[in-house]
């Protein structure tokens, strides 16, 4: 790759927005599945810190960003601090009478490395995209319609049921509800939950009738463009040398701690 190629990438602060979204698309999806396929801590390593370069270059905002990669962890927390103790393996220590092993402790940070870093990438690549054009490059990569008409939907009307959300609590307050601990409190949250669906359900059948009144057959017309420019090659040839090398090495040399 020479250095005019390069340029053509970093001669914008936020050349990652300026991607074609298909290529973000594809890059993230063959990411994960080269993460996935790694079990080298050192390729690990070198895999997390080409995500965090990514999160540096997108621009995100630290505190926000670090919140969403702080949540994901919290789902595997638990299964991190479990391993040491439930793999076999060489004792590190004990802890009331069991032995936490180093193969374990050794699975958990690949995991955690595995994870972080295909979270990392994931929003740096589709976390600056628009929900209407991640759902359009999606439809343009054939994606079915029905799931890309699932996702265009829910973030269109996301807010109007958060709105009627926000209607119905404040109608239970009016009413003096108080949560508690109690039937009660689960009974009204039971009937706002059923509530919240039958108006949910009701307002899809009315948009549904007013988008037949308006010729819709199933299928939208996207009439926006997205051209793949000389970033875009760059920036995937680039992203496929990068994974082919980390499966190679993978392959030569193994799981190396």
């Amino acid at each position: 790759m020479s250095q005019d190629d390069v340029s053509v990438i970093t001669s914008n602060k936020m050349w990652i927005r300026m991607l074609d979204p298909r290529v973000r698309i594809v890059s993230v999806v063959a990411f994960a599945v080269t993460i996935v396929q790694l079990s080298s801590l050192p390729l690990l390593a070198v895999s997390l810190g080409l995500a965090f370069f990514l999160m540096t270059q997108a621009r995100l905002p630290f505190w926000p960003t670090a919140k969403r990669v702080a949540m994901m962890d919290g789902f595997i927390v638990f299964l991190l601090i479990m391993l040491p103790f439930t793999t076999p393996g060489q004792a590190m220590f004990h802890i009331l009478g069991f032995a936490a092993s180093f193969e374990g402790l050794q699975k958990a940070i690949i995991i955690l490395f595995k994870a972080n870093a295909i979270v990392m990438t994931t929003l740096s690549l589709l976390g600056t995209l628009e929900a209407v054009t991640l759902g359009h490059a999606l439809a343009r990569l054939k994606v079915p319609d029905s799931l890309v008409h699932l996702l265009l939907f829910t973030v269109r009307y996301i807010e109007v049921l958060h709105a009627e959300y926000r209607r119905l609590r404040t109608a239970m307050k009016c009413r003096g509800f108080s949560p508690s601990n109690s039937w009660h409190t689960y009974r009204s949250v039971g009937y706002l939950v059923g509530m919240l669906l039958i108006r949910s359900f009701e307002r899809s059948e009315r948009i549904l009738q007013a988008m037949k009144c308006r010729g819709f057959q199933g299928q939208f017309h996207i009439l926006d463009s997205i051209e793949f420019t000389r970033r875009d090659a760059v920036f995937s040839s680039f992203a496929s040398l990068v994974m082919l090398t980390l499966v190679a090495l993978e392959v030569m040399y193994g799981p190396v701690a």
